[in-house]
């Protein structure tokens, strides 16, 4: 490092500073190696190498933090500033290639070898500068600042077109990235090539820059025009006598006198700001509007002051409802421990039943007995997420979910919400599921903060009590169906349907029509033979639409001159028509092969009649009927009993071999499944293959197993609910059962003879006119008719319990 080599010479480093032949430049240093190195070329009357610090990350081949190719340069004064510094002007002479580091201390001094290049064709170098200079006259920097004219026509009088290029170079390649891979080209071809190609590239940054400003200076004008205006139709409001105020002084005037948390007032209050200076017609504003609005809407405080009277909820529930003790137990004991906590926490309660027993009307009782505000919104059919979180405000037409606008109708923050029919979301493949999203809804530990997409924010529903309604909770998904206290909501039996009519429809009715009490009378008698003749539900729907019948008839007669109209039997014939239903449903007589089985639906209980006939064949079962997989494993579990105690019934052991046994459900158009069905499926059976009869008015429920054990099953109420409207005198019930009739009222059970059953041979024993005789097996005779259960709706499936 001591020896001074003739070609080595004091080196500087400068930050994104790049020296280039025949180019003037400045610096300030105050580093002591810089300075030390400035000395050395005073001192020796030599020259300067000037290279440019490689930034870090830069691909170059060179680790020593500059750049290999750099500039030969003379330094033509330094001047002493007041801070400090030297300011150090230096000029350009030749391109060089560093080498190697001779000297590090007190100053870097490297070797270096200077580039020389091939000469340039003079009508080559001729035609590269006219293309040069047709751009540099013209040239525009890519900010769009132009050149000054006394600088271009001073380079343009340069005659040598090797300083021409480089006097060109350094004016307009502002980026020491371009200048560096400028002086790194071997040959003046290349430099005028490289000149031409960022010359391009800052013309059309030029043309861009122009577009954007021109763009930018014309909205600014229409702005500009708007609120001239604007200013001039307040000043001719003003004129007019009317209100000056806009839109966004209505918000911040509403916002003001509303009553939200500090966080949520600022989020208001940008968003008006915003609105307020978007221009009329912007498509942003009827969302931003939307938004607003819906957020000035919402209750954050309001609140209602809860009714925790007892006493006064029973007389609300009461006055309303006939029945449903269970259910409005529950309520009772909400409001009692509410009373005693001194708080309400928000509930999910659903109610489960049959359709037409006053599920959505209890909670609007419910909501009335508590003070609170009521929103009822329907489920069915729902099956997009975004009509329970919303859609994002991203969307044209964006709108908040059905959640926060029924938060929005009520007003305050601890309303009662009504989700009917809950059972009838569906899923979509394209919209997601809605069911998953009201799984947030409903979890007490979750809805204080739900989050609606179109709110973009957090929104509290801990207070909010949920009622949900459902026909059957086999629709419903077992996460969501964790979430809510289930309350089964039972069929009304014949007595209740009388005094509900009596009590509320006929009123109601009444009311509706212009008709008073004086005006027609409907005993209870004739009420109850309305409903024994006319109806087979669960409910009172259709009860009510027969009252309205006859209100609307009795109407006509009155409107024709008749003063009072005494309903009576003969009346009511006259008015609704011949009677739906005669009597008993059922066989009167004992039949081959036809059992009356009972089942559950989401509509109630029904009676579905059971057919079976053996034929001469090769051993096949047929099952017909659109029975579901439950039910066909059933009847195969029965026939498979039948066979493994082919002795006990009296059939030869090989009977299957030559017997075909087909078992079918009328209503084929209607879908069956379930396992309840199964000792009515083996009854059935038993009796084609030996050609006993059934007894006549005898229903039955139970799951059959392979080893005769018959298991319990579920809807005991509505089942023998069903089978005492049918006209069934005896119900065979599996034991287990038995303490299922402590929710069955004495109304039912009292007229019907329930035998309570364990094993198959029970079964037959009870259901069979007669032991099966050998002599008689397999008759192919067989009884029965087809027959429609009463009260079930087309194509609604048949579900045993």
């Amino acid at each position: 490092m001591n020896n001074i080599d003739e070609e080595s010479l004091p080196l500087i480093v400068l930050r994104g500073v790049v020296a280039m032949p025949y180019v003037l430049l400045s610096f300030d240093t105050d580093k002591p190696g810089n300075l030390a190195s400035i000395n050395a070329v005073l001192s020796s009357h030599s020259r300067l190498l000037v290279v440019c610090r490689r930034e870090s990350g830069r691909n170059n081949k060179s680790d020593r933090g500059f750049y290999d190719f750099g500039c030969i340069c003379k330094i033509t004064k330094i001047i002493k500033l007041p801070d400090g510094n030297s300011r150090v002007f230096i000029e350009g002479e030749r391109r060089v290639k560093i080498g190697a580091i001779v000297k590090e201390s007190p100053y870097i001094r490297a070797s270096y070898r200077e580039l020389v290049e091939p000469a340039c064709p003079a009508d080559e170098a001729k035609t590269l500068r006219q293309m040069i200079s047709r751009r540099f006259s013209n040239f525009t920097y890519g900010n769009g600042k132009a050149l000054i004219r006394s600088v271009i026509d001073s380079i343009e009088d340069i005659s040598d077109d090797e300083r021409y290029v480089y006097s060109v170079a350094n004016v307009v390649m502002p980026r020491f990235e371009d200048r560096q891979t400028f002086i790194e080209n071997d040959d003046h071809q290349s430099r005028c090539l490289n000149l031409l190609a960022v010359m391009s590239r800052e013309a059309e940054f030029a043309k861009l820059t122009h577009k954007i400003e021109d763009e930018v200076r014309k909205q600014i004008e229409k702005n500009q025009r708007e609120y001239f205006l604007r200013e001039q139709i307040r000043a001719i409001r003003r004129e007019l006598g009317e209100s000056e105020q806009s839109d966004a002084d209505e918000f911040r005037r509403r916002l003001k006198e509303k009553n939200v948390p500090d966080d949520i007032r600022k989020r208001i209050s940008r968003e008006i700001d915003l609105f307020s200076t978007l221009p009329a017609g912007s498509h942003e504003m009827p969302s931003m509007r939307a938004f607003i609005e819906c957020m000035l809407d919402l209750p954050f405080t309001e609140e209602t002051k809860d009714n925790l009277d007892v006493k006064n909820a029973r007389a609300v529930l009461d006055r309303d409802h006939y029945g449903l003790e269970r259910v409005k137990e529950r309520v009772l004991e909400h409001l009692a421990v509410a009373q005693l906590t001194g708080k309400v926490n928000g509930q999910i309660i659903c109610f489960v039943g049959p359709p037409g027993v006053g599920k959505t009307s209890i909670s609007s009782s419910v909501a009335e007995a508590l003070g609170r505000k009521f929103v009822r919104m329907s489920l069915g059919g729902i099956k997009d997420e975004a009509e329970i979180r919303g859609h994002r405000r991203t969307y044209i037409g964006a709108m908040p979910g059905r959640i926060i606008a029924a938060m929005r109708t009520a007003g305050t923050v601890n309303p009662v919400i009504l989700f009917d029919e809950i059972d009838k979301l569906s899923r979509d493949s394209y919209n997601g599921d809605p069911r998953a999203a009201m799984l947030e809804v409903l979890d007490s530990a979750q809805n204080n903060s739900f989050r609606d997409h179109f709110l973009e924010m957090p929104y509290d529903l801990s207070k909010v009590m949920f009622i949900t309604t459902a026909n059957s909770l086999y629709d419903i998904p077992e996460p969501l169906r964790d979430r809510m206290e289930i309350i089964e909501v039972p069929s009304y039996l014949a007595t209740e349907k009388i005094q509900i009519a009596v009590r509320h429809l006929v009123p109601k009715q009444l009311e509706k029509h212009g008709l008073t009490r004086s005006m027609l009378s409907i005993p209870e008698s004739v009420v109850a033979v309305l409903i024994d003749e006319y109806t087979r539900e669960s409910g009172v729907r259709t009860l009510e639409r027969y009252i309205a019948t006859v209100c609307r008839k009795a109407a006509c007669d009155i409107a024709e001159g008749k003063k009072r109209i005494r309903m009576t039997v003969s009346k009511l014939h006259e008015y609704l028509g011949t009677p739906k239903y005669s009597g008993d449903e059922i066989a009167a007589m004992p039949e081959v092969g036809l059992v009356n089985g009972l089942a559950w639906t989401s509509v109630g209980g029904e009676v579905m009649q059971i057919e079976a006939e053996a034929i001469k064949g090769s051993g096949q079962i047929q099952l017909t009927g659109k029975l579901g997989d439950v039910m066909q494993e059933s009847a195969k579990a029965a026939i498979t009993y039948i066979r493994a105690h082919a002795d006990e019934l009296s059939l030869s052991p090989d009977f299957m071999k030559e017997t075909d046994i087909h078992i079918h459900v009328p209503e084929g158009a209607v879908p069956k499944d379930g396992p309840s069905a199964g000792i009515a499926l083996l009854t059935a059976a038993v009796s084609a293959l030996t050609g006993v009869s059934v007894k006549p008015k005898i229903a039955m429920t139970g799951e059959i197993t392979l080893l005769g054990r018959v298991l319990p099953i579920g809807g005991l109420r509505e089942k023998l609910l069903a089978a005492l409207r049918a006209g069934v005198d005896t119900v065979l019930i599996p034991g287990e059962n038995k303490k299922d009739l402590e929710d069955v009222p004495s109304d039912i059970t009292g007229k019907l003879n329930i035998v309570f059953v364990t094993r198959a041979e029970q079964v037959l024993k009870e259901a069979l006119l007669r032991k099966p005789d050998a002599s008689k097996s397999v008759d192919p005779c067989r009884g029965g008719v087809d027959m429609m259960m009463p009260g079930t709706p087309d194509n609604h499936p048949v579900l045993p319990a």
